[in-house]
Protein backbone atom coordinates (compact mmCIF):
# COMPACT_ATOMS: atom_id res chain seq x y z
CA UNK A 1 0.00 0.00 0.00
CA UNK A 2 3.01 2.17 0.85
CA UNK A 3 4.34 1.68 -2.77
CA UNK A 4 1.25 2.81 -4.48
CA UNK A 5 1.20 6.18 -2.57
CA UNK A 6 4.87 6.79 -3.78
CA UNK A 7 4.17 6.20 -7.12
CA UNK A 8 0.80 8.17 -6.77
CA UNK A 9 3.22 11.09 -4.99
CA UNK A 10 5.66 11.06 -7.64
CA UNK A 11 2.88 10.58 -10.43
CA UNK A 12 1.93 14.30 -9.16
CA UNK A 13 5.16 15.95 -8.74
CA UNK A 14 6.01 14.74 -11.78
CA UNK A 15 2.72 16.64 -13.85
CA UNK A 16 4.42 19.56 -16.46
CA UNK A 17 2.73 23.04 -15.65
CA UNK A 18 1.95 24.55 -19.02
CA UNK A 19 2.02 28.43 -19.30
CA UNK A 20 -2.00 28.84 -19.75
CA UNK A 21 -1.33 27.43 -15.54
CA UNK A 22 1.00 30.48 -14.72
CA UNK A 23 -0.43 33.84 -13.70
CA UNK A 24 0.55 36.55 -16.36
CA UNK A 25 1.08 39.92 -15.65
CA UNK A 26 2.75 42.65 -16.59
CA UNK A 27 4.67 45.35 -14.00
CA UNK A 28 5.21 49.02 -14.52
CA UNK A 29 6.41 51.86 -12.84
CA UNK A 30 5.01 55.49 -13.99
CA UNK A 31 6.01 58.52 -13.15
CA UNK A 32 3.70 62.24 -13.16
CA UNK A 33 5.46 65.67 -12.48
CA UNK A 34 3.23 69.29 -12.53
CA UNK A 35 4.85 72.78 -12.03
CA UNK A 36 3.42 74.69 -9.70
CA UNK A 37 4.27 78.36 -8.03
CA UNK A 38 5.42 78.43 -4.21
CA UNK A 39 2.89 80.30 -2.10
CA UNK A 40 5.17 79.56 0.78
CA UNK A 41 9.44 79.92 2.06
CA UNK A 42 11.50 78.85 4.96
CA UNK A 43 14.26 80.94 5.36
CA UNK A 44 17.03 80.56 8.08
CA UNK A 45 18.70 83.21 9.83
CA UNK A 46 20.97 84.33 12.95
CA UNK A 47 22.63 86.29 15.17
CA UNK A 48 26.46 85.82 16.07
CA UNK A 49 27.92 88.18 18.73
CA UNK A 50 31.09 88.11 20.53
CA UNK A 51 32.23 89.28 24.19
CA UNK A 52 35.29 88.94 26.73
CA UNK A 53 33.19 86.55 29.29
CA UNK A 54 30.73 83.87 27.93
CA UNK A 55 27.83 86.07 30.13
CA UNK A 56 28.49 89.42 27.93
CA UNK A 57 28.08 86.99 24.43
CA UNK A 58 25.05 85.74 25.33
CA UNK A 59 23.69 88.41 26.61
CA UNK A 60 24.34 90.40 23.78
CA UNK A 61 23.17 87.90 21.55
CA UNK A 62 19.69 87.39 23.54
CA UNK A 63 19.35 91.11 23.10
CA UNK A 64 19.87 91.30 19.40
CA UNK A 65 17.58 88.07 18.83
CA UNK A 66 14.60 89.84 20.60
CA UNK A 67 14.85 92.31 18.82
CA UNK A 68 15.00 90.36 15.88
CA UNK A 69 11.69 88.42 16.77
CA UNK A 70 10.27 91.47 17.53
CA UNK A 71 10.45 92.92 14.23
CA UNK A 72 9.55 89.32 12.57
CA UNK A 73 6.20 89.95 14.68
CA UNK A 74 5.27 93.39 13.67
CA UNK A 75 5.79 92.07 9.90
CA UNK A 76 2.82 90.13 10.32
CA UNK A 77 5.25 86.72 11.39
CA UNK A 78 3.07 84.63 13.58
CA UNK A 79 4.60 82.99 16.32
CA UNK A 80 4.05 79.80 15.44
CA UNK A 81 5.96 80.18 12.31
CA UNK A 82 9.33 80.99 14.16
CA UNK A 83 11.25 78.33 15.71
CA UNK A 84 14.58 78.27 17.56
CA UNK A 85 16.92 75.83 15.50
CA UNK A 86 20.05 76.34 17.30
CA UNK A 87 22.14 78.00 19.77
CA UNK A 88 26.01 78.02 20.53
CA UNK A 89 28.25 79.21 23.04
CA UNK A 90 31.70 78.85 21.99
CA UNK A 91 35.53 79.80 23.35
CA UNK A 92 37.59 81.91 20.99
CA UNK A 93 41.04 81.21 20.72
CA UNK A 94 43.84 83.62 20.24
CA UNK A 95 46.13 81.65 18.15
CA UNK A 96 48.87 84.54 18.75
CA UNK A 97 49.31 84.15 22.13
CA UNK A 98 50.10 81.06 24.19
CA UNK A 99 50.22 80.04 28.12
CA UNK A 100 52.63 78.62 30.35
CA UNK A 101 51.89 75.27 28.64
CA UNK A 102 52.37 76.20 25.41
CA UNK A 103 48.40 75.78 24.75
CA UNK A 104 46.66 78.75 22.91
CA UNK A 105 44.49 81.12 25.04
CA UNK A 106 40.84 82.39 25.28
CA UNK A 107 40.39 85.66 23.66
CA UNK A 108 36.32 85.88 24.45
CA UNK A 109 33.28 83.91 23.64
CA UNK A 110 30.79 83.58 20.92
CA UNK A 111 27.40 82.90 20.91
CA UNK A 112 25.21 82.37 18.04
CA UNK A 113 21.16 81.72 17.56
CA UNK A 114 19.38 80.34 14.69
CA UNK A 115 15.79 80.54 13.77
CA UNK A 116 14.04 79.12 11.31
CA UNK A 117 11.08 81.67 9.46
CA UNK A 118 7.92 80.08 7.20
CA UNK A 119 6.66 82.89 5.50
CA UNK A 120 3.56 82.05 4.06
CA UNK A 121 2.40 85.18 1.75
CA UNK A 122 5.55 85.51 -0.64
CA UNK A 123 4.84 88.75 -1.33
CA UNK A 124 6.39 89.71 2.18
CA UNK A 125 9.69 87.81 1.88
CA UNK A 126 11.83 90.95 0.78
CA UNK A 127 10.93 93.04 3.26
CA UNK A 128 10.90 90.40 5.77
CA UNK A 129 14.83 89.45 4.98
CA UNK A 130 15.87 93.27 4.95
CA UNK A 131 14.00 94.04 8.61
CA UNK A 132 15.66 91.08 10.21
CA UNK A 133 19.12 92.29 8.73
CA UNK A 134 18.30 95.77 10.01
CA UNK A 135 17.30 94.71 13.50
CA UNK A 136 21.32 92.72 13.86
CA UNK A 137 20.51 89.11 11.63
CA UNK A 138 23.87 88.52 10.90
CA UNK A 139 23.74 84.97 9.47
CA UNK A 140 21.98 83.59 6.78
CA UNK A 141 21.52 80.01 6.18
CA UNK A 142 19.36 79.63 3.17
CA UNK A 143 15.91 79.53 1.95
CA UNK A 144 13.70 77.05 0.34
CA UNK A 145 10.45 77.16 -1.13
CA UNK A 146 7.42 75.34 -0.40
CA UNK A 147 3.32 75.35 -0.67
CA UNK A 148 0.68 76.09 1.82
CA UNK A 149 -1.34 73.07 0.82
CA UNK A 150 0.39 70.66 -1.07
CA UNK A 151 -2.06 68.18 -1.71
CA UNK A 152 -4.10 69.52 -4.94
CA UNK A 153 -0.37 69.49 -6.49
CA UNK A 154 0.45 65.93 -5.14
CA UNK A 155 -3.00 64.56 -6.34
CA UNK A 156 -2.46 65.45 -9.89
CA UNK A 157 1.12 64.19 -9.38
CA UNK A 158 -0.16 60.78 -8.46
CA UNK A 159 -3.21 60.49 -11.53
CA UNK A 160 -0.06 61.48 -13.89
CA UNK A 161 1.77 58.89 -12.38
CA UNK A 162 -0.64 56.59 -12.72
CA UNK A 163 -1.67 57.01 -16.23
CA UNK A 164 2.20 57.02 -17.41
CA UNK A 165 2.10 53.44 -16.06
CA UNK A 166 -1.10 52.37 -18.01
CA UNK A 167 0.41 53.83 -21.31
CA UNK A 168 4.01 52.20 -20.40
CA UNK A 169 1.94 48.79 -19.61
CA UNK A 170 -0.38 49.32 -22.76
CA UNK A 171 2.69 49.95 -24.64
CA UNK A 172 4.22 46.56 -23.67
CA UNK A 173 1.71 44.05 -23.95
CA UNK A 174 0.90 45.94 -27.78
CA UNK A 175 4.89 44.86 -28.63
CA UNK A 176 3.82 41.10 -26.95
CA UNK A 177 0.61 40.80 -28.89
CA UNK A 178 -1.84 39.99 -25.42
CA UNK A 179 -4.73 42.29 -24.08
CA UNK A 180 -3.69 44.30 -20.70
CA UNK A 181 -6.18 43.27 -18.08
CA UNK A 182 -7.48 45.23 -14.99
CA UNK A 183 -4.90 46.05 -11.93
CA UNK A 184 -3.65 43.81 -9.53
CA UNK A 185 -1.62 46.26 -7.77
CA UNK A 186 -0.43 49.31 -6.68
CA UNK A 187 2.27 50.79 -5.02
CA UNK A 188 3.93 54.30 -4.39
CA UNK A 189 7.13 55.86 -3.69
CA UNK A 190 7.31 59.52 -2.03
CA UNK A 191 6.10 62.41 -3.23
CA UNK A 192 9.47 64.61 -4.26
CA UNK A 193 9.23 68.83 -4.28
CA UNK A 194 11.86 69.77 -6.42
CA UNK A 195 12.67 73.18 -7.62
CA UNK A 196 13.26 76.12 -8.94
CA UNK A 197 12.91 74.30 -12.65
CA UNK A 198 15.34 76.02 -14.49
CA UNK A 199 14.18 78.35 -17.62
CA UNK A 200 10.81 78.58 -15.29
CA UNK A 201 9.29 82.57 -14.75
CA UNK A 202 10.93 84.17 -11.97
CA UNK A 203 8.73 86.94 -9.78
CA UNK A 204 11.24 89.69 -9.11
CA UNK A 205 10.41 92.15 -5.82
CA UNK A 206 11.96 94.52 -8.20
CA UNK A 207 9.44 97.54 -7.49
CA UNK A 208 11.00 97.92 -3.68
CA UNK A 209 14.11 98.59 -1.73
CA UNK A 210 13.67 94.93 -0.15
CA UNK A 211 15.35 92.05 -1.25
CA UNK A 212 15.10 90.76 -4.13
CA UNK A 213 13.34 87.24 -4.12
CA UNK A 214 13.14 84.88 -7.30
CA UNK A 215 10.62 82.40 -6.49
CA UNK A 216 10.00 80.14 -9.63
CA UNK A 217 8.47 76.96 -9.53
CA UNK A 218 8.67 73.72 -8.02
CA UNK A 219 8.26 70.36 -9.54
CA UNK A 220 5.94 67.87 -7.39
CA UNK A 221 7.06 64.40 -8.82
CA UNK A 222 5.47 60.95 -7.47
CA UNK A 223 6.45 57.35 -8.80
CA UNK A 224 3.89 54.17 -8.29
CA UNK A 225 4.58 50.87 -9.19
CA UNK A 226 1.64 49.07 -11.02
CA UNK A 227 1.03 45.61 -11.78
CA UNK A 228 -1.68 44.77 -14.63
CA UNK A 229 -2.79 41.33 -15.49
CA UNK A 230 -2.69 40.33 -19.27
CA UNK A 231 -5.52 38.34 -20.63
Amino acid sequence: MRFIHVLALLSALSTPVFAEDLPRFVSVTGEGSVLVTPDMATISVGVETQGETAGVALRANSEAMAKVIAVLKAAGIEAKDIQTQAINLNPVWDQNLTNEQGGSVISGYAASNIVGIRVVELAKLGDVLDKVSAAGANTFNGISFGLVDPKPATDEARKAAVADARARAQLYVNAAGVKLGPVISISESPVSFGGPVPGAMLRMEADSMAVPVASGEMNVTAQVGVVFGVE
